[in-house]
């Protein structure tokens, strides 16, 4: 299924038929259900492009992601350790959203764009400093390609 955008192109909506087990389709109706789509149609259509997405990873392509960190502000340098490695690489960095969790610990989601290899260099160096317990990095598309 294609959105108003592809219509809009002159694109054409392709129907297909699709083969599937009883029970594989029960538990992914049930999906479809909780994420709250109107039909199978546009839940495909999200999985396509999802599968899309991670095909085109490609270290010289232009990217955007985010990386979700969660550490203890009170481990010795690291507040200053992933600031100076946000000023250093501020080109890649768009926007940066900081989360009081507790006395201890925070939340941190940065927004990044870049060079596939230069933006995943840095958001592994910003999941593997000391002191961050649980990082992940989650890239996505310009949607210049979709």
């Amino acid at each position: 299924m294609h959105d108003s955008a592809d219509h809009a192109k002159g694109e054409a909506l392709q129907r297909f038929g699709v083969s599937i087990d009883g029970h594989l389709l029960e538990r992914f109706d049930r999906i479809i259900e909780q994420k709250g789509y109107t039909n199978r149609s546009e839940a495909i259509r999200d999985l396509i492009r999802d599968s899309l997405v991670e095909q085109q990873w490609d270290e010289n392509r232009e990217i955007v992601g985010t990386v979700t960190i969660v550490y203890d502000h009170a481990v010795r340098d690291l507040s200053d350790t992933l600031t100076d490695l946000q000023h250093q690489h501020q080109k890649l960095f768009r926007s940066t959203l900081h989360i009081h969790l507790d006395e201890h610990h925070c939340l941190e989601v940065l927004v990044v764009q870049g060079k596939g290899s230069e933006v995943k260099k840095v958001a592994d160096r910003l999941i593997g400093t000391k002191g961050v317990k649980h990082g992940k990095f989650t890239m996505t598309t310009t949607g210049k390609d979709l």
